[in-house]
């Protein structure tokens, strides 16, 4: 169940066709989750609950048609590879990975392998890949770095358009967020015709957050889904992660033809969609967001040895008109992760750590009385 089928609507915009990232044309997501073995912890043999996700921002290789992109770090605590050159170039030229804190390094040789296997009548190639983290290590055996290249070549392989698979798949199989199981969501929203019918998607990893500040549609549910009434996976401060240690990370994706500055300003705007939630608070989170925007095409290949136009003419929306992307953006981030915190059910990882699911059920008999706690008088 997602958040509008249980009639819970995030935000004023309508939904694109699948309420996904992937509702901006040529956007494509795909998933390698590991998940095995239980009991006591083994380091290198597991329990491992993991895994890697991928967005592609077109169709085909992404540096034949690189998009304009640009980032925001909300707090720092995280990783995301790639992000200097974006910043000096204002382009992403290939997919992005997300998966644990340790296995960023092998999903980024992951990705350089399959670009190298795609272009193997190319004598000289340089790649710069985006790859996101967020820790697992609650549920996962993190320091046994089971995700493997494999992985990422596979996540890649089964990247499609269409509807999302969410909750515990991916690199989200082992997250947890407000201290109920977390991991990966998506939504999208479409703008009206008059404000230029762009489609904005979002895609997160939600791995953050206490209980006590989680709000949904603004609403303090975390006030009342106390971690006396749904345990906490944190149950002991000594051994585990303090509540509100994660991260999040955010891919923004849009058919708007914005500038790589502009989509600095759209990735700022997913700071407003996690604090709504009740999110970015916490020095041991690492909230990083990055957006692209696909609605210029045929810019330069930065492949070596190819010859490039002098000029080329680009579209852009007048920053005057991006108020409406600002308010979608807003709206996708928050409703990707309660739609995360939905799909995710209940997961037991090592030495028998369980990550309770936010089930529909529990939202929907907490709700009514959050909104009467949040209603003015």
């Amino acid at each position: 169940m997602r958040a509008r089928d249980l009639g819970i609507t995030i935000g004023d915009l309508p939904t694109g066709l699948n309420d996904a990232i992937t509702d901006v044309e040529g956007v494509r997501v795909g998933y390698s989750t590991v998940v095995r073995g239980e009991g006591p912890l083994v380091v290198g043999e597991g329990p491992v609950r993991t895994g890697v996700t991928v967005v592609c921002p077109r169709q085909g290789l992404v540096r034949d048609d690189p998009v304009f992109a640009g980032c925001h770090r909300f707090n720092g605590n995280g990783e995301m590879t790639g992000l200097e050159w974006i910043r000096e170039a204002g382009a992403l030229t290939t997919p992005v990975g997300i998966t644990n804190t340790h296995s960023v390094g092998i999903v980024r040789d992951g990705l350089i392998a399959a670009e190298l296997a795609a272009r193997a009548d190319e004598d000289e190639y340089w790649s710069l890949p985006v790859v996101a983290e967020t820790y697992d290590g609650t549920l996962n055996d993190i320091n046994g770095q089971h995700v493997t290249a494999e992985h990422a070549r596979e996540a890649l392989a089964n990247a499609s358009s269409g509807p999302v698979v969410e909750g515990s798949v991916g690199g989200g199989a082992g997250m947890i967020c407000h201290e109920f199981k977390g991991g990966t969501g998506t939504a999208s929203r479409r703008l009206p015709e008059e404000d230029g019918g762009w489609t904005v998607g979002a895609l997160v990893q939600a791995n953050y957050g206490r209980r006590s500040t989680l709000r949904v549609d603004g609403a303090p549910v975390g006030r009342l889904l106390t971690t006396e009434r749904v345990p906490s996976p944190y149950e002991d401060p000594e051994e585990d992660a303090p509540a509100g240690t994660g991260s999040i990370i955010v891919i923004l994706a849009t058919d708007a033809p914005l500038l790589p500055g502009q989509c600095d300003r759209l990735a700022r705007r997913a700071s407003i969609g996690l604090g709504r939630m009740g999110g970015g608070l916490d020095d041991g989170s690492g909230d990083i967001f990055l957006a692209f925007a696909t609605g210029n095409r045929g810019l330069p290949c930065t492949a070596l040895g190819k010859k490039m136009p002098v000029t080329i003419p680009l579209w852009m929306l007048p920053n005057q008109r991006m108020t409406p992307l600002f308010y979608a953006t807003a709206e996708v981030t928050e409703a990707a992760i309660l739609n995360a915190l939905l799909a995710a059910g209940t997961v037991t990882g090592r030495d028998g750590i369980t990550a309770h699911g936010l089930t529909p059920e529990l939202l929907l008999g907490t709700l009514d009385e959050a909104r009467a706690l949040w209603a003015p008088g």
